[in-house]
Order: structure tokens, then sequence, then C-alpha cells
């Protein structure tokens, strides 16, 4: 049996400010909320934070009580790694590192981005696994329905799956939105677990990296209206004036990219009936038009246990550049859908003729890279667990997107804009299948 006072599920999550991350973590026994951490290659463990703790009670049947630590590690170095341990005298966790977050606008974030992975068939996770101790990515964005579900079995699959977790998460920034599988007693499971930046719970936030500002919010909201329909519009106000500050002219340059992150799709091609599926989905009503408005470059999904690329898109019509060169000068936001990092519901199959906005589709298993360079480059690929090389795990859609000026778009209604070409300056969004 495992001693109650020893820590366990470990989340590592930025938490906004400059030179802070937080530290979650869960015991059954009350206990002091402590981390000792150094820099690797000083004193060991020679610094101490001390945070605290709140009592989580599960909505099942047992009504399980946990107590969830955070601690928050202040004035760190940007780029530098630490060493850390969580725990008590009462018990310690293992031996944990990561790098600090560096600060600049100027250097170049890698991420992985995956949604709807339990602990069920998680075809994915020993390769991120091996990825984030081989230090390819600098965060992990989870963008929604863990675990299959954090609330069954009285919260035990929750316990199963965060400790999963843990070899990604204890060692990289692990952020987060809400999935439809996490619903259950008011998504409480994911509200107590993790800890993203603001004060919503981790319903919807936003926070800088590099040259790139990500939003991240609900599309739960929406259909969840029994926890309340005040929220719908908390949010969208939040989210309307997040998105007009980012899309500031000084802010834009500082940081040109935008990108979201939602659980459920606006668009998708695949044939299960889901919401995104219909013709105008319920995440549609509103959100297009104001992610369109502000020049929200790259919106990324999950939900559809498949990966699937879209051209650039509004309002159900594609806005290529040119015959020739589609990319060139993309004239809406991008959307990429990559639901299929593994979970007992396996993979979602297509209708068999793609829509006209659908670029590229696939039903394997795996997850994304993404890599925002500098101010008008970004990379994405989609990795496969199906298909395995000699050396590395194959890759698909490999995207190359140069954007070099990030604007609002020039339009006094949106719902019938003037010409972009009026209003955008020359982009490049350039890509190819490699097999």
């Amino acid at each position: 049996t495992t001693n109650a006072h020893i820590s366990t599920q470990y989340i590592f999550s930025s938490s906004g400010v400059y030179g802070s991350m937080v530290i979650t973590w869960t015991t059954e026994d009350k206990v002091d909320s402590v981390v000792e951490y150094s820099q690797w290659g000083g004193k060991f463990l020679d610094q101490t934070a001390k945070g605290s703790s709140v009592v989580f009670e599960d909505g099942g049947s047992e009504k399980r009580k946990m107590y969830i630590h955070r601690v928050t590690l202040s004035d760190l170095k940007p780029g530098s790694t630490y060493v850390y341990h969580c725990g008590s005298d009462a018990g310690w966790s293992d031996l944990f590192y990561f790098t600090a977050l560096d600060e600049s606008v100027h250097w170049s974030p890698k991420f992985a981005v995956y949604g709807d992975m339990g602990n069920e068939n998680p075809q994915s996770l020993a390769q991120l696994q091996k990825d984030t101790q081989a230090r390819m990515y600098d965060v992990i964005l989870h963008v929604g329905d863990f675990a299959y579900d954090m609330d069954e079995d009285n919260a035990r699959i929750g316990d199963e799956f965060m400790r999963q977790v843990e070899s990604i998460a204890a060692y990289v920034p692990y952020m987060t939105c809400p999935g439809n599988h996490e619903q259950a007693y008011n998504f409480s499971n994911y509200r107590n677990r993790f800890s993203m930046p603001g004060d919503t719970e981790s319903l919807w936030y936003s926070w800088n990296i590099g040259p790139v500002h990500i939003v991240s919010f609900s599309t739960e909201l929406f259909f969840y209206l029994n926890y309340g329909l005040d929220l719908v519009f908390k949010q969208y106000e939040w989210l309307k004036k997040d998105l007009e500050e980012a899309a500031k002219p000084e802010n834009r340059a500082l940081r040109p990219w935008i990108i979201t992150m939602g659980h459920r799709p606006m668009y998708c091609s695949n044939a299960d009936r889901d919401d995104c599926t219909k013709f105008e989905s319920y995440v549609f009503p509103g959100l297009e038009d104001l992610f369109y408005k502000f020049g929200v470059d790259l919106e990324l999904w999950a939900h559809e246990h498949s990966y699937e690329r879209l051209w650039p898109v509004y309002g159900y019509k594609v806005y290529n550049g040119s015959v020739e060169h589609p990319y060139v000068n993309p004239k809406a936001p991008v959307h990429i859908i990559t639901g299929s990092a593994g979970c007992r519901e396996r993979t979602d199959p297509f209708i068999p003729t793609p829509r006209d906005w659908s670029a590229f589709r696939s039903s394997d298993y795996g997850y994304a890279r993404m890599q925002v360079f500098n101010s008008s480059h970004l990379y994405l690929e989609q990795v496969s667990d199906d298909q395995v090389s000699s050396y590395s795990k194959y890759s698909s859609g490999l995207i190359l997107y140069l954007k070099y000026k990030h604007n609002l778009v020039c339009t006094r209604n949106v719902i019938m804009p003037r010409l972009l070409s009026d209003c955008l300056t020359p982009v490049f969004f350039y890509f190819r299948t490699v097999k």
C-alpha cells in the first residue's frame, strides 16, 4: 500500500507571471505543502517554497476527499534548469527537473499539442514521454478530455491518469482546457486538479510565451448550460477584452502570433454526427466572428479522435491566396484538430468526400508538434503513432506558416467583410506531406 503522506500526481504549469511556475500535487492526508529546489549544478535543494492545500471532495458515491497542494516558485532565472521535489517531513516525492521559461519575445518555444488522451489505450503517451525526457518541448498543450473519465470509480481513474502523465507534466508546463469528458459534477475534477493562470479555476485564461499570445477557453459552456448560462456571457466578454488587448498595435508588435485552444471544433468532416459536423455548430455563434475580427492566426482543437487540417477558412468559405499557392497570403484563421492521442473510444472515421475547407485528414493515432520560430515563422506537424520508420514516427501534413504582419481585419461589418486583400500584407503559408 502507498503511504498516504507521500505526494503523488505532480503537475507543473505556468502561472502566467514571468519568473514563476506553479506545482500542483495530491495527498490523501493533510500535510504541509513544500517544494525544495535548486539550480542545476548549484547547492543541492538550497531553496524552499511553501504553499497551501485545499480539500477536494469528489462528487461520487464515496465522497472521496483528497488534498490538492499548490506551491508557486518565484524569481526563477529564465532558461536555467532546476531540480526539485515536493512534499513535507511526512514524505517526499522523487526528484524532478524543469527549465524556467525564457521571458524574451525573441526565442522559439516548442510545443506538443493533443487532446483526448485516456488512461486506457493512451497510444501517444510512450512517445510523448520519450520526447519530453529528451527535452524536445518547452510546453505541453492538452486540448481537453483527460483520463476517460477523471470522475469514474470515485475519481480513482483521475488519480491513475494523473500518475500516468506525471512523467511529462512534472518536467514541462502542462497547459490545459476543459473537454466534455470533464463535465461531471460541474467539471469539479478538472477545476481542482489543474492550476492554470487567472482566477477562473482553469476554465478560461491567457498567457504569453515568446512571440505568442495563447488564449485557452471552454467550449463546454455552450453545451452544459445547466451549470450556469452566465458563464457563457462572462467568458465571451473576457475573450473580447483579452483579444482586443492582444491585438493592440503595441502588443502585437511584441507578440504577433495569437493562438487559441478550445476542445470542440467549429469545423470537422468526421462521420460521427458531432456538433462540428453540423452547419453552424454551438461553438460558432459569436466566436468565429470574434476570432476573425481580432486576427487570430491559428485555432487548435481536439474532440474528434483524428487529425484534420483546414485551409484558411471563415464562414465556411476558403480564403486561399491563389490556385497555385493556396497558402500564400492566407486571409483567415487556420484550424488544426488533433484529438487522436489515444483513449478507450478509439479513433473516429471521416465522411468519404472531404469538405471544401478540409486540406488534410488522418485517422491515425498521434499528436502535433509545433514550434514558433519568430514573429513570422511557425511550424507544425502531426506525428503518427501508427506508422513507424526505423528512426522516427511518421509525420503528416507538415506546415511552415509565414506571416509578416499580424493585424485586425479592417472591416466595419465582420459578417460581410471587404476584400481581405485590402487589409493584410503578404503572408506565406506552406506545407507538404512526408511519408
